[in-house]
Order: C-alpha cells, then structure tokens, then sequence
C-alpha cells in the first residue's frame, strides 16, 4: 500500500458516467458501501432461485471467497468510479463470464442463465438498494428527495452495462419497494440459498490472513459487520432464510458502526488502506476518486456515448453466438461450459486466484 501517493495512482481516461457532485459518488463512495451495502446486497441475491443456481453450479463463492468478492466489488466500484471505456470493456467481458453460468434449476424444473435480464434486473436492484440502504443507516443518513431522484436515475443508467432493459428500473423509493414486493413470491430460501447466505455473512473469509495477535481484533471486525448486515435485512427475510438475531443486536449495532465509518472518513488514505484489506483489485479503482486525482478528460458520458467511441455492442446483444455455443455445450452435448471468458476476464477484474 506504499503506492498511495499521488504521483503513484493511473488517473483514469475520465470521469465515467457520474463525475464530482453525483449522488452516486457520494453513496458509493462512502466506507459503508464496499462493506455492509455490498455484503447485503450480495447476501440478499441469494433468494433468486435462478440467481443461487448459477453461484451454486460455479462454487465460486466457496473456493475462492476472497478473490470473488474482490472481482465482484471491483466491477460495481468500475460502475461508479472508472473511466468509460474500462467501464464498457469490464461489461463486455462480464457478458462472456456469465455465459457460462447456465444450466437445470435444481429445484422445481426449468434451467437458468446468468445474463437473463430479469436475473440482471434483480442483482442491479439488490445492489444499488443495499448499498443505499447501509449508506442511510450508519452513514451519513437519508437523502434529500432531489438527491434520491437522481440515485434512481443513475441506478437506471448503470443498468444500461447490464444485459437488463434501464426501462424496468423504478425511478423512486416507492417503485423499488413495489419491486421487492412483486419478487417476494418468486424467492425462495432453498437448501443452497441457506447455505450461500451463511457463507457470505462470514466477513471473516474476505480478509487476508493476519498474524495471531491481530487475529482477535479481526475476528471482532468481522462479527460487527456480520451484525450490521443482519439488522438491514427485514424480518421475513430472515425468518425465511433461518436467520437468527436479536433485536438488541440490531439496535446496538447502529452507534457502532456509524461511529467506526465516521473514524474511517477521516483520512482518504486511511480508506483506501482499509479497502485494500477487502479488495485489494478496487483500490487502483477509487484512489483517484478519494485523492483527487482529475481524470486525463475531465469529461461525463453516457454508456451509448461511450459504446459508439470506444466501439462495443449493448450487453443483451453482446457475444451472441458464443453465448449460443455455450448453451448448445451444455444443453444439447452436456458438457461442461467453456472457461474462456472467465480466464479473459482476468485482465480486468484480477487474478482468480
């Protein structure tokens, strides 16, 4: 982490799709996003029956814990933070990794596929809601309406890297709410979507490993995120995933943490220090961000602007007919899905191992 100068940061090619001032750098810029916003997020995907299939069938989650959320949060810090044409190049590839996360529901008959765009749908609105949420209950506190307007604005704009529609995006609290409730007979807490949801609420597996004195303090860390990210989710939630916590617990939980994000905000530095304990890949992502460092075009596009300049296809329409070897692989030779666009995706999102 001696790198974190400014002389020794890559500014990125330009400010992305938000910039300085958005609402979007200011939730997702905030300690509670990379922490309990992306921990629930990540937890709550897995009551999507298609969703758990994929993470499931892959065992990602399980052989490499700490690279994939590391992969996994440096991609919606790219979203946020990093120039356009990365930005497109990360959602290009995603398409490819995706296409190998398909198969038969293990439950209940019918198949799956990661780059479907209501599974996109749901992991769009899982994340922007769960970051939001952690944001105004330990950090700073709720938006103002004009504010919030614009972060469901932004939601549907990011969802245009996705291979979902930015149309079936709600523009308001209220829409969002209405979505969650319209999922809420869909999902379903099965034998792996318990056991993926216990996994991920293990803050403890994201963290290097730590010298046995250290241990103890690291280990408390872990179980106050734990907490923390238990008391955001709703009660039927938990009741339906066999999630147990005390309302105590939930109540007590809140000082603590808004003091400890609040310490973390002192220093940019010390941030980008504690972020390269969880992910060490989106450190490179945020530093210019947290220190300032302008971009080589200080300049704000939208992803159709930046589609055509650096010339890639909309996700939904991206690598058709790979996509389509890879379902005929697995469908009709049953046979295993090629690995290739999760070995390119290396390059971008970091090492798999």
């Amino acid at each position: 982490m001696a790198k974190l100068k400014r002389g020794g940061i890559e500014p990125h090619e330009d400010y992305g799709f938000f910039g300085p001032g958005s609402v979007v750098w200011k939730v997702w810029g905030y300690p509670t996003a990379p922490t309990v916003g992306f921990q629930r997020a990540v937890v709550v995907e897995e009551l999507d029956p298609p969703l758990v299939a994929a993470v499931h069938a892959t065992q990602g989650i399980y052989r490499r814990s700490r690279t994939r959320y590391d992969r996994t949060l440096k991609y919606f810090a790219m979203v946020a933070f990093a120039g356009s044409r990365q930005v497109c190049k990360a959602a290009d590839i995603l398409v490819k990794v995706h296409s190998k996360a398909i198969g038969h529901l293990p439950y209940g008959g019918g198949t799956y596929d990661a780059n479907d765009p209501a599974s996109q749908l749901w992991i769009q609105l899982t994340g922007w809601h769960s970051i939001l949420y952690a944001y105004e209950k330990y950090g700073p506190g709720k938006l103002s309406p004009q504010e919030e307007k614009e972060y469901w604005e932004a939601c549907a704009l990011a969802a245009e890297l996705q291979t979902c529609s930015p149309d079936d995006i709600p523009r308001s609290r209220e829409g969002v709410r209405a979505y969650f409730e319209r999922m809420r007979p869909k999902l379903s807490a099965s034998p792996i979507a318990r056991q993926a949801m216990n996994h991920l609420l293990r803050s403890e597996l994201i963290l290097p490993p730590t010298p046995r004195w250290a241990k103890p303090a690291s280990l408390a860390v872990a179980k106050a995120q734990r907490i923390a990210t238990i008391a955001t989710m709703p009660r039927w939630m938990r009741e339906m995933a066999g999630i147990r916590q005390s309302r105590l617990l939930d109540i007590l939980i809140v000082p603590v943490m808004k003091a400890g994000f609040a310490l973390a905000r002192i220093s940019p530095k010390v941030e980008l220090r504690l972020l390269g304990r969880i992910s060490p890949s989106t450190v490179a992502v945020v530093a210019p961000v947290k220190l300032g460092i302008p971009p080589r075009k200080e300049e704000v596009l939208t992803p159709a602007q930046a589609r055509a300049r650096h010339g890639y296809a909309k996700p939904a329409e991206a690598h058709l007919e790979f996509r389509a070897r890879q379902a005929a692989r697995v469908f009709d030779d049953g046979e295993a899905p090629s690995e290739q666009g999760l070995d390119e995706s290396q390059e971008i999102l970091g090492p798999l191992a």
